[in-house]
């Protein structure tokens, strides 16, 4: 089987669901150039407000935050290849994550995005918030969301 050259993107943070999302993708879509992406926040909200104080400090945690996007790219990069993907890592920084996914993916041109969902509903997804519906929502291009593993969910209707 021939490689495709356009690679997609693979967004990673490390869960379960980014590992299920890099096995499903490898499924579905077949050996293929792939960019594996893991979006850091710039700063925690306590870590922006030491950063005032020393330009230092502030330096220093946007590196480190930018060195741990790269480490978990990597990670990701490596369970790509092992399920197929002739893959490279990617890290970067952006608040809110779906921003930076879509940015990069624009960037890249993908021709699909793949992110795995932790499976929130209701109260629990108001309140954490769904990176994958909000790149499903905003990135003009197809985007594969895996679900996790385990009970289907039924609706009211028994379905």
């Amino acid at each position: 089987m021939q490689m495709n050259e356009t690679p997609i993107l693979i967004c990673y943070d490390g869960s379960p669901a980014a590992v299920r999302a890099i096995e499903t993708a490898a499924a579905l879509l077949g050996p293929r150039r792939a960019v594996v992406l893991d979006v850091g926040s710039s700063m925690t909200p306590a870590e922006s407000l030491a950063g005032p104080y020393s330009a230092m400090v502030g330096a220093a945690v946007e590196e480190t935050h930018a060195a741990e996007a790269v480490r978990i790219a990597d990670e990701g990069t490596e369970i790509a290849r092992s399920s197929g993907f002739d893959a490279v890592a990617r890290g970067t920084r952006a608040v809110p994550t779906w921003e930076g996914i879509v940015e990069i993916a624009d960037e890249l041109d993908v021709p699909v995005i793949v992110v795995g969902s932790r499976g929130l509903r209701g109260l629990n997804e108001a309140l954490h918030g769904s990176v994958s519906h909000q790149v499903a929502a905003h990135a003009g291009r197809p985007v594969l969301i895996v679900p996790p593993r385990g009970e289907r969910r039924v609706d009211a209707n028994g379905r």
